[in-house]
């Protein structure tokens, strides 16, 4: 049985683009671990090794290894697909 793996966002409460990439992950009821480069130290700093030295966001990591940066909602279900044996899924949000 393949490990299953949470995907890995890098974003920020502010942008426009992490809101939506968000919600449309949200909405696949796909799992990932949100990270506020504002917030979580260090993180601005990885984002910006991970894009060879720009802080753009949302940066987004799949188990395969795939990068996404400020992807469009076409990209991240192709990525989604591509992943979708490792990736973490549930079938409603527990309370």
């Amino acid at each position: 049985m393949k490990q299953k793996l949470k995907i890995i966002f890098y974003g920020a409460n502010w942008c426009p683009d992490c809101r939506r990439s968000r919600a449309y992950l949200d909405q696949q009821k796909v799992e990932y671990e949100y990270i506020n480069i504002e917030e979580v130290p260090g993180a601005a700093e990885e984002v910006e090794k991970i894009n060879k030295g720009y802080r753009s966001i949302p940066t987004i990591i799949f188990p395969d290894g795939q990068v996404l940066v400020e992807p469009s909602n076409a990209q991240l279900q192709k990525a989604l697909d591509a992943n979708k044996n490792f990736i973490i899924t549930h079938k409603g949000k527990k309370r």
